[in-house]
């Protein structure tokens, strides 16, 4: 469904990403998807594909400039080898810069790793209209909740082992006193509930999919776009 394009960082420099269209991609409402600690696999393409199947045009920036893998102890090599506020501040919002010019409104949307990047990328891109962050929070000191301003929405795993729930209480505190519009919903449930490849014994330990809080979650984050995109 998708295509591989490639577009311009604020600094001038290139980055592909997988661009996917809706049927009516003319002024389409457009997402950027953000990665897992996996890098760009069929799974994170599969997630652009079905918010163009929702009507949106979506693109995955691609952060690891062509690497991905199966391997947890891999992953964990490519993400501390990523720089998180470059990425967040050069690679995402050159992906919202390359989405404005086609469409009036922009979201950001990620997974896991890509959570944090989402929460990170609304303090750093102003042209941001909204973001949905997906089991994934930047390190509390590294968030000036007073430049998020735009609508968020949060799904959080009360059992997650990666990002402990009582972090999130306290994000949720910051953003409060920031005034942020947001909405947090938590599930009781693992790490990664709505990644459909987190099954069976080949699923990192921690992580468990669980497709009715998924499909919850998925309705929750296709209105909350459909009202803040419109």
């Amino acid at each position: 469904m998708g295509t591989s394009i490639t577009f311009q960082r604020p600094d001038g420099k290139s980055v592909e990403g997988y661009l996917a269209e809706p049927s009516h991609p003319a002024n389409a409402p457009a997402i950027v998807v953000i990665q897992e600690w996996w890098g760009i696999n069929d799974q994170i393409r599969g997630v652009a594909d079905r918010l163009a199947l929702a009507g949106f045009q979506a693109l995955v920036p691609d952060l690891y400039r062509g690497k991905s893998t199966l391997e947890a102890e891999e992953a964990h090599h490519l993400m501390t080898g990523l720089d998180f506020g470059d990425a967040a501040s050069q690679d995402i919002r050159g992906a919202v810069q390359y989405l404005k010019r086609r469409a009036a409104k922009v979201g950001v949307t990620g997974f896991c790793m890509g959570g944090a990047l989402t929460i990170l990328a609304l303090t750093q891109s102003p042209e941001i209209d909204a973001g949905v962050a997906w089991y994934g929070c930047p390190p509390l000191e590294y968030i000036d909740a007073s430049k998020i301003q735009v609508p968020l929405q949060a799904h959080w795993a009360t059992q997650d082992q990666f990002f402990a729930i009582e972090t999130i209480d306290l994000l949720e505190e910051k953003l409060h006193a920031a005034g942020t519009p947001f909405e947090f919903h938590r599930y009781l449930a693992q790490h990664a509930f709505a990644n459909q490849t987190a099954v069976g014994p080949g699923r990192l330990p921690a992580t468990q999919y669980d497709p009715v809080w998924a499909q919850q979650a998925w309705d929750r984050t296709l209105r909350f776009f459909g009202r803040t995109l419109g």
